[in-house]
């Protein structure tokens, strides 16, 4: 129970602080700063307990890669996606409805697609190789890697898809009307959730002596 209790925490957190960062015009360009902050905090603190995935994607890429159980991977994501709507509340509460996108976006549903896929990829990736592979076993900076991924990925595509690489994090976006009119959640969470899979059978092609 300790590990589904430490992934709602860690997902509240995270899409608490994208909630609130995007609603408050305050937040500006250094938005990025503190998401990609709260994910690396939050990944030292439960790190040791759940593996500190935050994310539907990465759960995914895990479970592929053999270090989550199939019944740990459905209830991570059940804990992540009601963390999600759980935070979208408190920042409904907090900051009212104040839609980043007021009107239609410049962009294609595929070019927002394509941004998702590329860094949710690469966040997986990422987190494989410094959190699981047995070559980076004990390291101290995979929280600090994992957060500087997301922190490029937000700065590099954020104004093309809006940044999120987590199927949870794009849940409380939508709710918060904060992703345009033309995309369905679901369009982000199979593109995320695919380009996690896809993250894991790279690491296990390229990783053949680490099962």
């Amino acid at each position: 129970m300790n590990k589904y209790i430490t992934e709602f925490i860690g997902t509240f957190f995270l899409v608490l602080t994208v909630g609130t960062c995007i609603v408050s015009p305050a937040a500006g360009v250094i938005a990025p700063l503190a998401i990609g902050s709260v994910l690396m905090v939050m990944i030292y603190a439960g790190g040791h307990i759940s593996g500190g995935h935050y994310n539907p994607a990465v759960t995914v890429a895990v479970t592929l890669r053999g270090r989550c159980s199939a019944v740990d991977a459905v209830i991570y994501i059940i804990a992540q996606l009601v963390a999600a709507v759980a935070a979208a509340g408190v920042v409904h509460y907090l900051k009212g409805a104040a839609p980043a996108f007021t009107g239609e976006s410049p962009y294609t549903l595929w070019q927002m697609l394509v941004a998702e896929f590329i860094f949710t990829f690469a966040l997986a990736y990422v987190v494989l190789n410094v959190a699981t592979a047995k070559a980076n076993a004990g390291n101290s900076y995979f929280g600090l890697a994992i957060g500087f991924t997301v922190l490029a990925g937000a700065f590099a595509v954020g104004p093309i898809s809006g940044g999120a690489f987590n199927p949870a994090v794009a849940a409380g976006a939508f709710m918060l009307g904060l992703i345009p009119g033309h995309v369905t959640f679901l369009d982000y969470a199979i593109t995320e959730l695919v380009a996690g899979a896809l993250a894991a059978g790279v690491f296990r092609l390229l990783n053949p002596q680490d099962p």
